[in-house]
């Protein structure tokens, strides 16, 4: 058997089957080409685990994002759980194409959105896809969506650092940074920071951390109860050198708002302690954005 060296070593065998496959072992990994959108700043939104609040933050992010003025599209690209449209209200919305282009949902004036859910017979249906179709796909979303104009695209990403990450990031111009969603306790900020890391190694700025889920203000006595610990995210944040957003309690009046379709921060009328985090939040992270 023909022993081939490692990428990157020499090798001084003179056959012609191993100067092919010496070829393909060196050859430089082809980076794609960026996809054509008109957008000035793209946000990603990620975590280092499942079940953070990512989405719930993504979704309060281009609102607040719309509600300072700004053309802003929110994409959702988490392809195998796509919670965005559920989110909005807008989960039974079909999507329609004009010419070569496909419109998104209008939310607002100025807020649109696409995901994966829009393309699906059912909200039963998974979508069983290996890398490159992820990345075909994403590549549609962002070329073949007729978005306009925008100022900001939000981009809601899957838990951890995988296909959608990374394609995301190989594809998309104008990354102005990534916004990290954690929990207090060790076990989430452990992959926070390994978030925060991918963020850096791609050579983007991570805009903040976001520690959700911070406590709990008790139905009956008003008491603080620490369910998942606090104080985790700041810490982590401390640690890595990257800014704090702040934190957000649980609050089931939150979780009721995302089932309803109804994004947290446009209830204004009825204000509370979590209200009030989440709107110090949203105004540090377009304060971030903006800088």
């Amino acid at each position: 058997m023909t022993e081939t060296p490692a990428k990157g070593e020499e090798c001084s065998k003179e056959c012609e089957t191993c100067n092919v496959e010496c070829a393909e072992r060196t050859a430089p990994m082809a980076v794609p080409e960026k996809a054509k959108i008109h957008t000035k700043h793209v946000i990603l939104v990620l975590s280092g685990k499942g079940g953070v609040g990512k989405s719930t933050v993504a979704v309060n992010l281009a609102y607040s994002l719309s509600s300072h003025g700004y053309q802003v599209g929110i994409l959702d690209l988490d392809i195998h759980g796509p919670n965005i449209p559920i989110m909005l209200g807008i989960q039974n919305h079909r999507l329609q194409a004009i010419g070569n282009l496909i419109e998104p949902v209008k939310i607002t004036g100025n807020l649109s959105a696409m995901s994966m859910a829009f393309l699906l017979p059912d909200t039963s249906t998974p979508v069983i896809w290996r890398g490159p179709m992820k990345m075909a796909a994403i590549r549609q979303f962002l070329e073949e969506v007729d978005w306009g104009e925008l100022d900001y695209l939000v981009v809601d990403l899957p838990p951890g650092t995988g296909d959608e990450a990374l394609s995301i990031a190989q594809l998309a111009p104008n990354v102005s940074g990534a916004v990290i969603v954690t929990t207090p306790q060790d076990v989430a900020t452990v992959d926070s920071r390994k978030a925060v890391k991918f963020v850096e190694m791609l050579g983007f700025r991570v805009l903040g951390i976001i520690e959700n889920m911070s406590g709990m203000a008790c139905p009956h006595c008003g008491k603080e109860i620490d369910l998942f610990g606090k104080g985790g995210g700041e810490k982590a944040a401390r640690e890595v050198g990257v800014p704090f957003l702040g934190a957000i309690p649980i609050d089931p009046e939150m979780r009721k708002a995302g089932d309803e379709g109804r994004p947290f921060i446009i209830r204004r009328g009825e204000k509370n302690p979590t209200w009030e985090a989440v709107d110090r939040i949203m105004e540090a992270l377009v304060k971030e954005v903006e800088s």
